[in-house]
């Protein structure tokens, strides 16, 4: 597989290791500016392409777009419509039409378009996922949780996600949230149907930033306004009437990712830890055990995805390499399980939308497309 990255910074490298794991090609790279992509290019060893029909008109089979979030949907659309596939970072896009618009240009395509929440690639989460289907668990009472970040604790803290118009209307929520959500329908198989919803803001003015940095040193630029949100607390009910709650926020010191839920349910309950990835604590009426990857009955989905032994840890590297893997696998014609597209891309778009409507007007919010 020839793939070709748009973007250059921390995710675009994780997005290089991953397509090298897959056993793909990093066939070129195309930066912020020609420059940028001369650099990247350099370090990578690769190719340096000077703008976007360059890259759309070279051999490639498939490209990544890694760039700020306002640029996802229009790279997107010029990537399918040239007929590549898609690998888009979420958010696919800052709003709904444009979200629904970019997951409409990639049906029609028929061409293979996938979105990286890849923390559904932990082989503890999936073998959690077999549990429910499996009915261990029983009807869910409560879906519970939190995403805890401290990358934006500094006020020095300055990145591109900060402004707008450059990472859209929510920051927190739709950066780490939207991972908590979709994490939490595919294990659980609930989905979230109404919300109420609080955001705040820690840091009123940060320095701006770049496209290149996630921070910057105090004083290095003028500080702006702050508009998107630092913190959010999330009620939710599902479909079927189970209610949920998480909170979210990017100034928790000394939570450097911790995406947590516990699930609780008639039989069982079940709790998940990202930070600690290879283990799952499970409740029950006598007592509670800890299930360990890679030991004991495994069920096929996890022991697809453990490739070492119990013990010899997995993270969140390994997800991301089997995310793309399963990506290239379904270019080549195969049907992986769990392979996340721009049909969930879309479905975060909303959430993220009702979660910021909700906040501005106090009130209970209908989270579009919602089966009922």
């Amino acid at each position: 597989m020839r793939a070709a990255i748009i973007g250059g910074g921390m995710v675009a490298a994780i997005h290089r290791r991953a397509i090298q794991a897959a056993g793909g090609v990093v066939a070129g790279v195309l930066g912020s500016r020609p420059e940028r992509s001369t650099e990247i290019a350099a370090g990578w060893r690769t190719t340096a392409y000077p703008d976007l029909d360059a890259l759309l008109a070279a051999d490639v089979d498939v490209v990544h777009v890694c760039t700020p979030n306002s640029t996802h949907s229009s790279y997107g659309t010029a990537v399918l419509r040239a007929g590549r596939h898609l690998v888009c970072e979420k958010p696919i896009a800052t709003s709904v039409p444009e979200a629904a618009e970019l997951a409409c240009v990639a049906s029609a395509s028929g061409l293979v378009a996938t979105v990286p929440f890849v923390y559904r690639y932990h082989p503890i989460a999936r073998e959690l996922r077999a549990r429910r289907l499996a009915g261990e668990f029983g009807p869910w009472h409560l879906l519970h949780g939190s995403y805890l970040q401290d990358w934006m604790l500094s006020p020095d803290a300055g990145n591109w996600r900060v402004q707008a118009e450059a990472g859209g209307r929510s920051r927190a929520f739709a950066d780490i949230g939207s991972h908590w959500c979709d994490l939490v329908e595919f294990v659980s198989g609930e989905r979230f149907d109404v919300l109420t919803a609080l955001t705040s803001i820690a840091v009123p003015d940060r320095p701006e930033g770049s496209a290149e940095s996630f921070s910057a040193a105090a004083g290095a630029t003028p500080p702006v306004p702050v508009v998107t949100e630092d913190a959010a607390f999330v009620m939710l009910r599902t479909a079927t009437g189970v209610p949920a709650n998480v909170i979210v926020s990017q100034v928790s010191a000394g939570r450097r990712n911790r995406l947590w839920f516990e699930l609780d349910g008639a039989a069982r309950s079940v709790v998940f830890d990202q930070e600690s990835p290879e283990t799952a604590w499970l409740g029950c009426a006598e007592g509670a055990t800890v299930i360990a990857r890679g030991t004991g009955p495994l069920s096929a989905d996890q022991q697809r995805l453990s490739y070492l032994p119990g013990g010899h840890a997995q993270g969140y590297q390994d997800c991301f390499n089997a995310f793309v893997a399963d990506t290239y696998a379904a270019i080549a014609g195969d049907k992986p399980v769990g392979l996340p597209t721009l049909e969930d891309g879309l479905r975060s778009a909303r959430i993220v939308d009702a979660v910021l409507d909700s906040a501005a007007s106090g009130v209970w919010t209908s989270i579009e497309g919602t089966p009922r």
